[in-house]
């Protein structure tokens, strides 16, 4: 019997439908092993050979899948049609080689762009080998991202405390934010007007026209900037006698927009459905998988990490066979469209985003879906459609006017658009991120040249210029695939870990550049400049991708790469702190230093008046001090607003970095918020170990005054007494956040708990919950709903539910975590019984994997080198890493 390997039990279960119990379908569970997190795992001089481990968890999911194959007659790896998926299959072919499980048993590669039984059967009809070029520029990518991280952070931990780690994508796509910041900064607002007349027609039809022309000269829109100038053509309009010069109508088109790719899907899905793109991505991750439709496993839509714009020819049939039963004969064209990418290095190898049937209406799945797969469906489903519909059809009317008013000529003009036929509009209309006002949108009365109008009123309005948007998600993925930065399968990925390294923050759906972001990003455009320069990532994309084209050698790329980059991380050797802060301060000098608005250095301490202000680097970060420091010992925080800058009482004379915020009324020692590497805390006096507690997450700094500062120096405070034992709860702060206690017992709060004014009630329900084994989150946290699946063998209620390092399945004595790749709402109560029985066996940890070459060389040797050995394995040996998976500095 064959044996199929796929990535998740979803797909597993689906594939095992459509293929019959002459198959066995097996799931990975996603990747089976990575590059071990610390120094030497990629060795640049031994030929970038890569040393594994396999994951801790996967152990005996790969047992099991060993002994399934030893036991078949072929291996037939089905996993996704791109360098990740061919990379999986790569990685569970090398351990099964080194299992010896594979002896003559055939080895074949099948892919298929969607999961629906007429896609799975016919790639089983054409298999083929393992790609060598998309493993080669997926390990090549691997290995960039990890020498840039591994290397490059150790030189920001060195130079600029406080700083995490720079990623070589993540790196980019904060300087795009960081660069827009500084745009807002240095913008300068302008004044101007606009006048704008409200007009009658003789017929009485009220519409209003613009001022764009005076005295045989055109006005645009800025040209008037003064009160005065408008007054002046506002006194000229109210005297003037107003004739329509001219009337044109313009036929115009509009086409329709392309399938989604995965850029545009998860910027519209931001836009019309506020998800973020890895929310969106992991929906769409689920509809791809399949769902349970009336018994039956189907996959909804194709596969969704795709830049191609296209659909296979039997797609774009059913799609226009579906616009003719279901619209009349004018929304269906001639001919199928045809689309093709615009985007920067587009490697166009997969369809786009589309339903698998487009029969398969969004109303008539709803019921089987939650509500955002089946708006993300929906959304899918109506792009689609629209895509093969006919144009829309549009009017657009321009009319101009002439004013005779003592003596001078002023023109003015009105637009407006009119649909004369609706065509693809009818179904979808693609959002955009900053809408201003559409005047071409406003539809205009009937007029004649040589009519004379009526004047109702003037308006002079006044105006000002304004600095560019933030980014929101979905522009700045956009601007990413402009420039070619990144794939399509690192853009969720790369934001999340943005946010999750509190480089930006999101405020009002934009991306606000933190001050450790900007900091970072100040740091690598003054010492790593190449590496962080748009063009320069687009063109080791563009490489990557001939790669997988094989038309250039993976190492060739890498040895180019790693001269250049390690002479200037060498170049960093000898970089004093001073240096560092003089580029620091150039660069950041508008954002640190903002301008007080009386004309005064903005950089003169406000304190002792002869003292210039400066970055200062202290043990847990960057602060703002006085260069006559300790005589003078202004600071304040980095963060600080201009209002506060420049008041010389806002500064403290306490410790470099620290904030003061008053005194401790029983002990008389300073209380200060101090920002340290694993976030802000508060600190109660100085000494070698002075109390400290950590504000927990959520708790904004900028709101902790003395009062709430002692309340967290108090902690950990008895809250209630047990009603049973009569022995006290306690509420504190550990090291994985707010908890109560009740003797050996802790339960984690929920995030709206407050740990200052959490009751007794409260304290007492979460204690009782954790010790009755009721359905509370993992590790101690707040009661959280869960999702029963049946009963457990040996008794028991098997539930699947969210926990703080993610989903996991329970019997109520044993808790079990998700693999990665396997969605909460998929998992079977079979599933959930073998990864508990798992967990509660106790299996041996797996072993650390050797050095692996690739399929087409010889046999990986027997090496037990570690990743932190001197000389790595001559073997040729690679790695594919999940986006989701890696643990550092992924893209």
């Amino acid at each position: 019997m064959p044996v199929v390997i796929v990535e998740s039990p979803a797909k597993a279960q689906t594939i095992n439908k459509y293929l019959g119990s002459g198959y066995q379908v097996i799931a990975s569970y996603g990747h089976v092993r990575d590059l071990p997190a610390k120094d030497g795992s990629v060795e640049p001089d031994a030929d970038f050979a890569m040393i594994w481990e396999n994951d801790a968890k996967a152990g005996k999911r790969l047992t099991d899948i060993a002994n399934a194959v030893r036991a078949s007659d072929k291996l037939i790896l089905a996993t996704d049609p791109d360098r990740e998926g061919e990379a999986i299959s790569w990685h569970v072919l090398e351990i099964l080689r080194q299992k010896r499980a594979l002896k003559d048993i055939p080895v074949e590669r099948v892919t298929f762009n969607a999961i629906t039984k007429d896609a799975v059967q016919k790639a089983m009809k054409a298999p083929r080998d393992i790609d060598e070029g998309l493993v080669d520029a997926y390990l090549a990518r691997r290995a960039l991202d990890y020498l840039v991280g591994f290397r490059l952070s150790p030189v920001l931990w060195r130079k600029l405390p406080g700083a995490r780690s720079a990623g070589r994508v993540q790196s980019v796509a904060l300087r795009l934010v960081c660069d827009r910041e500084l745009e807002i900064e240095r913008f300068v607002a302008r004044e101007y007007w606009s006048l704008v007349a409200t007009l009658a027609t003789p017929r009485g039809d009220i519409f209003e026209a613009r001022l764009v022309g005076a005295d045989g000269k055109k006005i645009q829109r800025l040209d008037v900037g003064t009160e005065k100038e408008a007054l002046a053509f506002r006194a000229a309009l109210d005297q003037g006698r107003y004739v329509v010069a001219s009337v044109e109508a313009k036929p115009a088109r509009r086409n329709p927009f392309p399938p989604f790719t995965t850029s545009t899907l998860q910027q519209e899905a931001s836009r019309k459905l506020g998800l973020s793109p890895n929310r969106t991505m992991q929906i769409a991750q689920r509809l791809y998988e399949g769902v349970n439709l009336n018994g039956e496993q189907v996959g909804l839509i194709t596969y969704m990490r795709t830049d191609g714009v296209d659909m296979a020819p039997e797609a774009i049939a059913a799609v226009r066979n579906m616009i003719g039963k279901s619209y009349a004969p004018p929304y269906l064209p001639e001919t199928p469209r045809k689309y093709t990418t615009k985007a920067k290095n587009a490697q166009e190898a997969h369809e786009a985003i589309r339903p698998t049937d487009p029969f398969r209406l969004p109303k008539d799945v709803a019921r089987f879906l939650d509500s955002e797969q089946a708006r993300l469906y929906e959304l899918i489903w109506k792009r689609t459609i629209a895509s093969q519909m006919a144009q829309a059809e549009l009017e657009r009317t321009t009319v101009d006017i002439l004013v005779e008013a003592g003596g001078r000529k002023l023109d003015l003009r009105a637009t407006g658009q009119v649909v004369k036929f609706d065509g693809f509009l009818t179904l979808y209309n693609e959002d955009r991120d900053d809408d201003g006002d559409d005047e071409d949108g406003k539809r205009l009365p009937v007029m004649s040249s040589g009519e004379n109008l009526e004047k109702k009123s003037i308006a002079a309005t006044q105006h000002f210029t304004e600095p560019p948007p933030r980014y929101s998600e979905a522009t700045l993925i956009k601007r990413m695939e402009e420039l070619g930065i990144g794939r399509p399968s690192t853009y969720a990925a790369t934001l999340a870990t943005l946010r999750d390294r509190d480089y930006v923050s999101i405020d009002k759906k934009r991306l606000k550049a933190e001050d450790k972001g900007r900091l970072v990003t100040a740091f690598l455009e003054s010492f790593f400049a190449r590496y962080v320069e748009y063009d320069f990532t687009a063109a080791l994309e563009e490489q990557l991708d001939r790669i997988s084209n094989h038309e250039l050698d993976w190492k060739e790329v890498l040895r180019d790469f790693w001269k250049d980059f390690s002479a200037a991380i060498d170049g960093t050797k000898e970089l004093r702190t001073t240096q560092v802060l003089d580029a620091l301060n150039d660069l950041l000098g508008p954002h640190i230093y903002p301008d007080r608005g009386d004309g005064s250095n903005p950089r003169q301490c406000q304190v002792c008046g002869t003292g210039t202000l400066s970055l200062k680097l202290g043990k847990f970060g960057a602060f703002i001090g006085c260069s006559n420091y300790p005589e003078c010992r202004y600071t304040r925080q980095l963060s600080a607003s201009g209002e506060q800058a420049s008041e010389g009482e806002n500064g403290n004379g306490g410790e470099p970095g620290a904030k003061k915020l008053g005194a401790d009324p029983d002990t008389g020692l300073d209380v200060t918020l101090r920002d340290g590497r694993f976030g802000p805390y508060v600190q109660l006096g100085e000494g070698d170990k002075p109390k400290r507690t950590s504000l927990p997450k959520g708790m904004n700094p900028a709101g902790i005054d003395l009062e709430r500062a002692l309340a967290l120096l108090a902690l950990p405070r008895e809250v209630a007494i047990h009603p049973e034992s009569g022995k006290p709860i306690l509420v504190g702060i550990g090291r994985y956040g707010p908890y109560v206690q009740h003797e050996r017992t802790y339960a984690n709060l929920d995030k709206d708990d407050d740990v200052l004014s959490i009751g007794a009630n409260r304290a007492i329900d979460l204690i009782h919950t954790k010790e009755s084994g009721g359905a509370g989150r993992r590790f101690g946290a707040a009661a959280a709903a869960g999702r029963a699946l049946g009963d457990f063998p040996g008794g028991g209620k098997v539930e699947v539910r969210p926990g703080r390092y993610g989903a996991y399945v329970t019997n109520g004595k044993v808790n079990a975590t998700l693999p990665k790749g396997v969605e909460a709402d998929a998992v079977t109560l079979e599933q959930a019984i073998e990864l508990i029985a798992a967990k509660g066996g106790k299996a041996a940890p797996a072993k650390k994997a050797a050095t692996a070459k690739k399929p087409a060389t010889a046999k990986a040797p027997a090496s037990k080198k570690t990743a932190g050995s001197k000389k790595a394995p001559s073997a040729k040996a690679k790695t594919i890493i999940d986006s989701d998976e890696v643990p550092f500095d992924k893209d």
